[in-house]
């Protein structure tokens, strides 16, 4: 696809790794190429499998951008979660294969997935905005309200709670986590087996279950906002 991001079919699954060889920091290049996989996945009908590179998913959002301020920064917060209504909504199952570690925006990108399958390792999920002195966007946490289990989503969100995978699956940040040899090649298993589910009805019901509306408002809300205002 580019630099940044990779696209493989094999059968009805469609593989999308980021890999930046770094932290898969979150640009508005990546997202462009993260964005140009998936136009290609639902052109194909395909079921996607959204991954990282080996140990981490995504440290969050490009800081150089974030901290240089100007239109650029909100222009960047607003991609980032215009991406993540697109996953929710997406037609077709997807399953995220979170390789590592996943911070701040690579954590809400995370929940945006149909099913999730972490590397048990000693990675950190966490929504840390607030540990950092952001508060924290309202379109984040409505995509948090439909994760994360109820006793979580004040300690994730308000304390800014760092979990280990293992922990991570019953918060309801993972599905499942499995040795990190394993998350791919399960990840893609998994979505062989969504992708035989009768796609029309998998599409209505996502709409039904998660109407886009709600974290399209949020996101009109936010407007952009980084700093709370």
């Amino acid at each position: 696809m580019g630099n940044l991001v990779s696209y493989r079919e094999d059968g009805a699954v469609a593989t999308v790794t980021m890999d930046d060889g770094k932290v898969n920091a979150l640009s508005m290049a990546m997202f462009g190429e993260v964005g140009a996989a998936l136009d290609r996945a639902e052109q194909a009908g395909a079921t996607v499998v959204l991954a990282g590179r080996e140990g981490i998913f995504s440290a969050g959002f490009d800081l150089k951008v974030l901290r240089a301020g100007g239109p650029e920064a909100p222009a960047l917060v607003r991609a980032g979660f215009e991406l993540s209504a697109r996953l929710l909504a997406f037609p077709a199952p997807v399953v995220i294969a979170c390789t590592g570690h996943a911070i701040a925006m690579g954590v809400f990108l995370l929940l945006s997935g149909d099913f999730r399958v972490g590397a048990d390792g000693p990675y950190r999920i966490t929504a840390n905005e607030v540990a950092i002195g952001m508060t924290m966007p309202r379109a984040a946490i409505e995509i948090c309200r439909l994760r994360l289990t109820p006793a979580h989503l004040n300690r994730a969100l308000v304390l800014a709670e760092v979990y280990s995978p293992a922990s991570a699956v019953p918060a309801g940040f993972l599905d499942r986590a499995v040795p990190p040899h394993e998350v791919v090649p399960a990840a893609q298993a998994l979505a062989e087996q969504l992708s035989r589910l009768d796609l029309a009805a998998h599409a209505a019901t996502k709409r039904r279950v998660r109407p886009p509306q709600v974290i399209r408002d949020a996101i009109e809300q936010d407007k952009g906002a980084i700093d709370g205002s």
